[in-house]
């Protein structure tokens, strides 16, 4: 089915987390951190219930001390995942919510935070690093106790000597399939939820910042000395909603795919389903969909080196067409293909349609003129598309001739629209359930969705997350390393591009950004992590195996950024294969000469300017 998957600061600063919050509340907690002992494992109990109360809408929930060794779960499930030294679990609820009826996923008690320190002080480095969510974010209501992925990820962090943090941004809404269904953002009577559309916004990732460091501070009784966000996908808006709206709040950010320009980018995820319900007598298959993509990969992956790779590293130079692929269509179209995989040149202009991206009406630009792949939008293009060669059953999905969309895009034009039925029937609503409404959904209707999600940002708490000015992170002496896999299957690269252009111009040019904020592009790399590419045919291309970024690899470089002030050039990605550079943005890389599987026969060049 489908895969829906830092400067210094006083001791004051790092309770405090923010000038918003409250000096005499500060001072309570500053007096009781540093009254409060050496930090050992003994802290970790149910006085902490009592003596941390940094604010009146804030209350520690549970405090739980997990021994070395010691399975990781509440209940009765073990997870399988075990800690390496003493840790301390601090569950947090920051209110004030949104009342209502209490099966209404609008209902909200308020903001769950969940705090993960080693228990004891000699086991902490003094820094804290603070962990993303994805999607819709909101979790079951045990958190990432339940979530072995999250535990797992958090277990590594707080084993890294970390102080680390989870939390579900307002809301605790069942999961639907692998992800959180949209329905928290409308109220039972079908209007949009201003209150927790700012929590998931930005005030939950806000919370979680001052929580956690103010925590640290009081449960150590020593200020933090550097703070770190590290997120992908929804974790990478998070990030960049940091530096846009309280850019005191950490000293570095690792940023990985960020869905910023959400109304734009999780709308046009519907597009491909829209051009195949509108343009085909029958949704293209998995295989034409593998075919076409695969073919895409053999035309343009020896552009770089004169070799095939099996995957495309310069998107901009790979106009590929299937109309004009007669390996791909249909014997009865033209070409040469009499396999049940076999495109049609209907079949093959919806395709282009799908790596052009959404436009108001479904028109396409001819290839040769623009493939629709770049840092600025086309006069006709609303959004980015899929790059090609990108597996595009993420979106494009289809099973016995019904269309299966991203639910998260279907849950949006919902919101945004506010007409829950064209929602999937996963979203709850008191005024109507998703009744698949959105099967009916023509070019127009989908561009009228895109234009009310763009005027209705004050109602969604500015949820597009693209303000280009970072000059207050920036003087603050703040970092960020921003990454984005070139074939995401979810969200387009271009929207980073794009973004990361507009804050260079924004900041005087890419030499000035670069002071503070560097941005990679990783070939081949699907969403957030593994690989997105699809195979090349024919033999032409060997099976994609591109060198992705090695666990902490960027985390580790942005560390270095922040605390010994070694800004990085290009980054090198090995697997047991190659290692190839990868460039800071604009750069891209060039081949020089010698073993292609070296990263030393590679050097980042400009870039030549396109606009699309």
């Amino acid at each position: 089915m489908l895969k829906n998957t830092l400067l210094f600061a006083s001791v004051a600063q790092l309770a405090l987390g923010t000038a918003f919050c409250d000096v005499a509340v500060a001072q309570q907690t500053l007096s009781t951190a540093s009254s409060s002992g050496s930090g050992n494992a003994t802290r970790c109990s149910d006085s902490l219930k009592a003596d941390y109360h940094p604010n009146a809408d804030t209350k520690v929930t549970l405090v739980h001390l997990f021994r070395a060794g010691e399975d990781i779960h509440l209940g009765d499930k073990p997870s399988g995942h075990k800690a390496d030294h003493d840790v301390c679990v601090v569950k947090l609820l920051v209110g004030p919510g949104y009342p209502g009826p209490k099966d209404a996923p609008s209902t909200s008690e308020g903001i769950g935070i969940e705090v993960w320190l080693p228990a004891n002080a000699a086991e902490w480095n003094s820094r804290v690093r603070v962990l993303g969510g994805g999607g819709f974010s909101g979790q079951p209501t045990e958190m990432s106790l339940t979530d072995l992925n999250a535990t797992q990820e958090v277990i590594d962090v707080v084993n890294g000597g970390f102080v680390t943090s989870k939390q579900d941004t307002g809301h605790r809404s069942e999961m639907s399939s692998e992800i959180t269904s949209g329905a928290f953002g409308m109220t039972p009577d079908g209007k949009l939820n201003t209150v927790l559309w700012s929590d998931f916004a930005e005030r939950g990732v806000h919370q979680q910042a001052v929580q956690t460091k103010g925590l640290a501070a009081f449960y150590y009784g020593q200020p933090v000395k550097y703070s770190y966000w590290d997120g992908c996908s929804t974790g990478g808006r998070q990030g960049l909603v940091e530096a846009q709206r309280y850019p005191d709040d950490f000293d570095g950010l690792l940023i990985g795919a960020p869905a910023i320009n959400w109304s734009k980018f999780v709308t046009s995820e519907l597009y491909p389903q829209v051009v195949m319900q509108n343009d085909l007598s029958r949704l293209l298959t998995l295989d034409q969909l593998s075919l076409v993509s695969a073919a895409a990969v053999s035309a343009c992956d020896s552009r770089l080196n004169g070799r095939h790779d099996g995957f495309i590293t310069d998107m901009e130079s790979c106009p590929y067409d299937p109309i004009k692929d007669k390996k791909v269509l249909c014997k009865s179209a033209g070409g040469l293909n009499v396999s049940k995989a076999c495109l049609t040149r209907r079949d093959a202009k919806a395709m282009n349609k799908i790596w052009y991206g959404m436009t108001d009406d479904g028109r396409v630009a001819n290839p040769k003129k623009s493939t629709g792949y770049g840092e600025v939008l086309d006069s006709h293009q609303l959004w980015f598309g899929l790059s090609r060669g990108t597996d595009a059953s993420w979106l494009a999905y289809s099973e016995d001739g019904v269309g299966f969309p991203f639910s998260i895009a279907t849950d949006q034009v919902a919101l945004e629209t506010e007409r829950p039925a064209l929602a999937d029937p996963t979203f709850k609503n008191a005024t109507g359930n998703g009744q698949d409404g959105w099967r009916k959904l023509n070019y127009a209707d989908l561009a009228k969705a895109y234009a009310q999600g763009l005027e209705k940002q004050s109602q969604m708490g500015h949820i597009n997350t693209d303000n280009s000015d970072l000059s207050a992170f920036f003087a603050r002496g703040g970092k960020i390393i921003q990454y984005h896999g070139v074939n995401d299957q979810l969200i387009p690269s271009q929207g980073s591009n794009n973004y990361y252009a507009r804050v260079a111009k924004t900041a005087g040019g890419y030499e000035k950004v670069r002071a503070f904020h560097r941005y990679y592009q990783i070939p081949a790399m699907g969403h957030c992590s593994g690989i997105g590419a699809v195979n090349g045919i024919d033999g032409t291309s060997p099976p994609a195996n591109p060198p992705l970024p090695a666990p902490n690899q960027l985390f580790a470089v942005l560390e270095t950024w922040v605390e010994k002030g070694v800004a990085p050039n290009e980054i090198v990605l090995s697997n047991d294969k190659m290692s190839r550079p990868v460039c800071p943005y604009p750069e891209k890389l060039a081949y020089t000469g010698g073993d292609p599987d070296v990263a030393s026969s590679y050097s980042c060049v400009v870039r030549s300017k396109r606009t699309s």
